[in-house]
């Protein structure tokens, strides 16, 4: 309580070199946190990951979760958005709507943000090849509510290498996905000042198969080769570093992952500083949001995973994090119920108020084991970082195969360890029952794919096709050249061109990704 009510109570009371090593929160390297007082000034943002069907049902969900106490929105998007598809592009059959919400016109993010007032709420949305072209909406829509770019607060994904790694979502070959990566970096420290313009995740590192390790050393690694890029394209660094933020998972070891992050933040602040020679000190932080692991929850007794996402969003807060989302314990079986969603955010609102762990700003930090283990993660993931260097960083290292086999070496130590029995798993090879829970499960309408394609076609139908094709046509004509992108695409969205051709202008140009082309 004495680190609650006088911040220097508890640090002053540990021997000089100990207090020394640790450092004060909110100071470089921020082992103990980014901010002096974390959470007793303000906690993390609230933030469930929400998205399916159409605009109208993930805006419904949206002011559900809003109105019983959420902070922040975080939108999820279905395969073919992710992919820069229309509705009703061949590929799109069977895939829209379903794990996420359909996006393809201005009007679906009008839709989607109907009667949510944008310079009251900040939204993160997990997009990555097309990062950009969801920010153009949502900027528009913003304008549209007479909300000011410069108030508009929220992050995209917008972490291309973490996709030719772990995830599949890519579009466009690395170098023209890299050139919109800093594209946006460019337009937003301009006009966006309060958007963070790239979550550089190692969640989707993790959900892989990765160690911890490894999932804090590929993170920092792209994270290098995405400020290495944006300072070859001359931006200044302490303009654009501020806004970078991080995204990581929480599993169920809680004073590993704690661990992690308060190595993670460490690394990071050297890295800028003494790496880099960043000088301003908000450029050192690295602020991130953690989700639950999702690879984690088990279809078997899926009510324990209720357990296992307050464990793992507990050691989330123990390293500091500055958002949270927590998974619902259904979703190894499908989508979240509103009743699922519910009790995932609950489970960060009793950790809040009730638990007592904000009481104190570092409630475990000086904790020799939680310290050994950040001294020795920090270790194994400088040596991993060091070996992505040598073969010329983050992007050579992914050409190269180096992170994808590595993950998936990992991936397959953890199954064997399961399936011998080495690694428990409550309810899935220990403690297993005959009995089978019968757990109400989300159903997305089948009909979701023929509406929404009935209403691109009617989008596009209802537009001066002129206008559209010559916005088209001059982002086309700004891909073969340097100029930043960010302003045709406006233009393009302005002219109710639709997701897929704005994608598609692109991909005339640059052509597709092919994995091991």
């Amino acid at each position: 309580m004495d680190d609650a009510q006088a911040p220097e109570g508890l640090y002053e009371r540990l021997p000089n070199d100990y207090r020394e090593r640790l450092g004060r929160p909110g100071s470089y390297p921020f082992t103990r946190g980014v901010y002096p007082r974390m959470y007793l000034d303000r906690l993390w943002t609230m933030r469930q990951y929400a998205g399916f069907g159409s605009a109208e049902e993930t805006n419904a969900r949206f002011r559900y979760l809003l109105e019983r106490g959420q902070t922040g929105l975080s939108v999820a998007f279905d395969l073919p958005t992710q992919l820069g598809l229309d509705p009703d592009h061949p590929l799109a059959v069977g895939e829209v709507g379903r794990v996420g919400v359909s996006i393809a016109t201005l009007d679906d993010m009008r839709r989607l943000f109907d009667r949510i007032p944008l310079d009251r709420v900040t939204t993160s949305m997990t997009i990555n090849a097309p990062a950009m072209l969801l920010l153009a909406m949502y900027l528009l829509v913003a304008e549209e509510q007479g909300v000011g770019w410069d108030k508009v607060g929220g992050t995209i994904q917008n972490d291309i290498l973490k996709e030719y790694i772990a995830r599949g979502t890519y579009i466009f070959p690395p170098e023209p996905s890299m050139r919109l990566v800093t594209d946006v970096f460019e337009f937003a420290s301009r006009e966006v000042p309060r958007w963070n313009t790239i979550s550089i995740s190692g969640y989707h590192i993790r959900e892989a198969g990765s160690t911890a390790a490894q999932e804090v050393a590929f993170t920092l690694a792209n994270a290098k080769a995405y400020v290495r890029a944006a300072l070859a394209r001359g931006l200044e660094l302490d303009r654009f570093a501020p806004r970078l933020s991080f995204f990581f998972a929480a599993h169920n070891d809680v004073f590993e992952e704690a661990a992690k992050f308060r190595a993670a933040r460490r690394m990071w602040a050297r890295i800028m500083k003494e790496e880099f020679g960043a000088k301003n000190p908000k450029s050192w932080m690295l602020r991130f949001h953690t989700q639950t692991g999702g690879s984690t929850l088990t279809a078997q007794q899926p009510l324990n995973n209720i357990v296992r996402v307050a464990y793992q969003a507990l050691a989330a807060v123990l390293g500091g994090t500055q958002s949270l989302h927590t998974n619902a314990y259904d979703e190894a079986l499908g989508l979240p119920t509103e009743e699922s969603a519910l009790i995932a955010l609950r489970t960060q609102q009793i950790l809040a108020y009730e638990s007592g762990v904000t009481r104190a700003i570092d409630a475990a930090g000086g904790s020799f084991y939680l310290e050994h283990l950040t001294d020795a993660l920090e270790e194994e993931a400088a040596g991993i970082i060091e070996q992505v260097e040598a073969l010329g960083g983050a992007v050579r290292a992914i050409e190269a195969g180096y992170v994808q086999k590595e993950i998936e070496e990992s991936a397959w130590r953890y199954q064997r360890e399961i399936e011998e029995g080495e690694r428990v798993i409550v309810g899935l090879n220990r403690f297993t029952t005959e009995e089978t829970a019968t757990v109400p499960v989300m159903k997305i309408d089948p009909e979701v794919d023929r509406r929404r394609a009935e209403e691109v076609r009617r989008y596009r139908a209802a537009r001066d096709v002129r206008a559209t094709e010559a916005a088209l046509e001059a982002l086309r004509q700004a891909a073969r050249g340097e100029e930043n992108l960010f302003p045709y695409v406006l233009e393009a969205f302005r002219a109710k061109a639709t997701l897929g051709e704005v994608a598609g202008a692109l991909r005339k140009v640059w052509g597709e990704y092919q994995p091991g082309g």
